[in-house]
């Protein structure tokens, strides 16, 4: 019952929770890569195997050329675009485009294009790119990795279908590609809601890197959970979250993990991981630290949530209301520490605008023999007006009045707890034992 009353938390709102986790930053998944120039001054291929797709004849860098582009490449380094621009507009000036060979010209179209980069002019970054791979005998690791910013650079523009095209055409390039590259792929069909293919490349990606005894990134595995939970697979988002907690254990993965754990009615494991970050010091918000005390409520374990909950009320995390200070003072009383329970009502019912809990609170004060508190709480309670079962309230004040000696104002409490039919036989009950007890001390004074 209390885990019913108290868990706010809606599909709507986890879902809400993994979004705002769930997306990839671009920048951080461009950034592994970075958009690097190229250049014949400092240009090396990677060391991989001999590629068997295709032969290429790459013409020679002569020496005068290069050494135009060491200097242009140097006035890059200081952020001197000016006199970059200068060199290179030379070396195409005066037909001097038509003297260069098609690996200098895609060196000097690669300096464009960080030149436009730098000056945010992606467009022109862009062109200057496709001039670089339009250049035919290339090296073949200049292209693909060429084209690859040509992918970056469409998804900086949020161009997210060109940035796709592009980045397919890389792969069928590339022997080898990364596991960065496939959850770029999958950041695109995401932006393009593709969900699908989305999780199809990030599976692919996590996959490669467990494969290579790697711990995927925490980004990768969050796009995955985004994903699984949009087609409803709980048991796949909770594989996820549970690896999240194993490899980024942050306060944020274990809470949903406890949600979704109740989803899938393991209520056991639902206890035991929101305990987990409770006990870490992770539920720092008021909200969390009840749904904290009504899951042990729900798993029978009373104390521990009224313990919860008294230390939240005391330092302020919990906020100080009739509902919290009721919900504790129950909680006492489950644990059948009544003396804690007793104060917790108190405040729970004078918070209250009702006299609900001021009848509740008679109930404790007669279970621990204050016969008096009790009859001020039960009056105050049906004064104000509220109190669910009338009946049942007027039923404890007759038990009040009557272990207080005062019979005649029990028998009327009695008799008016009588007129509701839900409480005739109890009434009945009660007044013809307060008789029989009121003739057993009759005949012991006579005697």
């Amino acid at each position: 019952m209390f885990l019913t009353l108290s868990l706010k938390f809606t599909r709507t709102t986890i879902f809400a929770l993994v979004l705002s986790l769930a997306l990839v930053s671009l920048s951080s998944v461009m950034g592994e890569f970075g958009l690097k120039v190229f250049s014949g001054a400092v240009y090396a291929q990677e060391k991989k195997k001999p590629d068997q797709r295709k032969t290429r004849r790459t013409p020679a860098l002569r020496n005068k050329v290069y050494e135009k582009l060491a200097a242009a490449q140097a006035a890059l380094e200081i952020k001197d675009f000016s006199t970059a621009r200068k060199t290179l507009d030379g070396m195409l000036e005066a037909g001097g485009k038509n003297e260069l060979n098609s690996y200098e010209l895609a060196n000097v179209y690669n300096l464009y294009a960080f030149i436009y980069y730098s000056e945010e002019d992606y467009d022109g970054a862009l062109r200057a790119y496709r001039n670089v791979i339009k250049q035919p005998d290339i090296p073949l690791a200049l292209e693909i990795n060429t084209r690859f910013t040509v992918a970056q650079l469409y998804f900086v523009q949020e161009r997210w279908q060109r940035g796709i095209d592009e980045l397919l055409d890389w792969f069928e390039l590339n022997e080898s590609p990364s596991e960065s590259a496939y959850v770029l792929l999958a950041q695109g069909y995401y932006q393009l809601k593709d969900y699908r293919k989305a999780l199809f490349n990030v599976e692919k990606a996590i996959s490669m890197y467990k494969g290579k005894n790697r711990i995927p990134k925490e980004q990768w595995y969050n796009l995955a959970r985004f994903l699984y939970f949009d087609k409803n697979d709980i048991a796949s988002a909770v594989d996820i979250l549970e690896e999240l907690i194993k490899y980024y254990p942050k306060k944020q993965y274990w809470v949903q993990l406890s949600h979704l754990y109740g989803e899938q009615k393991k209520e056991d494991r639902q206890l035991s991981t929101m305990e987990t970050a409770y006990v870490q010091d992770f539920l720092d918000r008021g909200t969390e630290q009840v749904t904290m005390a009504y899951l042990y409520l729900n798993g029978d374990v009373p104390y521990k949530a009224a313990k919860v909950l008294d230390k939240g009320l005391d330092d302020k995390s919990i906020k100080r209301t009739s509902k919290n200070y009721e919900v504790m003072g129950n909680a006492w009383r489950q644990a059948q520490e009544l003396k804690d329970a007793i104060p917790a009502m108190e405040e729970a019912a004078r918070r209250s605008d009702a006299g609900e809990l001021y009848a509740r609170l008679g109930n404790i004060y007669l279970d621990n023999d204050q016969y008096a508190n009790a009859i001020k709480a039960i009056k105050a309670g049906l004064k104000r007006g509220g109190v669910k079962r009338v009946d049942t309230a007027q039923l404890v004040l007759g038990m009040a009045y009557f272990n207080s000696g005062k019979y005649a104002l029990a028998r009327k409490a009695f008799k008016a707890a009588g007129k509701d039919k839900r409480s005739v036989k109890y009434s009945t009950q009660w007044i013809k034992y307060m008789e029989s007890e009121l003739e057993r001390m009759r005949k012991l004074r006579e005697g």
